[in-house]
């Protein structure tokens, strides 16, 4: 559930539902949230591109923990281009060591698409396993290798996972157990999120975390906020208003 009581969204947030989804003034929006008593910690996207000459236009160069990051992307292909929600998520990452320890801890990112969160995650000390569908693997992995080769990390693991499919042979629980399930921008309008749930709440065991950064833009983007409120204790850690990317983190409730 949500760690405070539900309130109305803010006026700016009913205002972007309103234009993006045609909602009245009489139409109800069903939840909110908030990290503490103060509300989510307000960041600004900061510019972590570094503009830099390259043969390939498909390359972007980032620089978070102290490195530059290469990712080569892929027009042809959702999960091979850097969204909003990733760069979040690095530079909360980036901001937060004390409060997000990563160093030796075990974590899974779902949707991992060009791996640039499961290449910061690795630089700062996780043992990371990047998933994704079959057709993005190839980028995926050269980008990991890419950027992680000849450092002083654990080498990070990158594995084909289909959302709900094969869970229980290819995820073991009894031997697959993550500290972290980190994802970002895997909501938005597809057939998969019943789906996505389901391996969230698989993967998901006592003494998980899940990190979820998302840019919000439809209806079904809080939809699937509410479905998560209902399995796991939901803490809202930060907000970037002018991505209007917003990041979670969720822990399994208790039975």
């Amino acid at each position: 559930m949500l760690s405070t009581q539900y309130q109305l969204f803010p006026k700016a947030t009913q205002v972007i539902m309103e234009e993006e989804e045609g909602l009245g003034e009489d139409s109800e929006l069903s939840i909110d949230y908030s990290a503490t008593d103060s509300g989510p910690r307000i960041f600004k996207m900061l510019e972590k591109w570094v503009p830099k000459a390259s043969h390939y236009f498909d390359k972007e160069h980032y620089f978070y923990a102290g490195h530059q990051i290469t990712i080569q992307e892929s027009i042809e292909n959702f999960g091979a281009i850097v969204w909003p929600g990733a760069l979040a998520l690095c530079q909360y990452l980036e901001s937060d060591q004390q409060e997000i320890i990563l160093k030796d801890k075990k974590l899974i990112e779902l949707g991992a698409g060009t791996g640039l969160v499961s290449i910061v995650a690795s630089i700062l000390g996780a043992f990371v396993t990047a998933t994704d569908l079959p057709e993005v693997l190839e980028n995926l992995e050269f980008n990991i290798t890419k950027n992680t080769r000849g450092m002083n990390i654990h080498k990070p693991e990158v594995r084909e996972l289909t959302w709900g499919e094969n869970l229980s042979e290819d995820f073991p629980k009894r031997t697959h157990h993550y500290d972290f399930i980190v994802a970002t921008d895997v909501v938005y309008h597809h057939t998969a999120l019943d789906q996505l749930l389901d391996t969230i709440s698989y993967l998901c065991q006592p003494g998980t975390s899940l990190l979820w950064a998302n840019k919000f833009r439809f209806s079904t983007d809080y939809d699937f906020l509410d479905k998560l409120g209902n399995i796991f204790n939901i803490t809202q850690l930060a907000e970037f208003p002018e991505s209007n990317v917003k990041l979670f983190k969720g822990t399994m409730r208790e039975n």
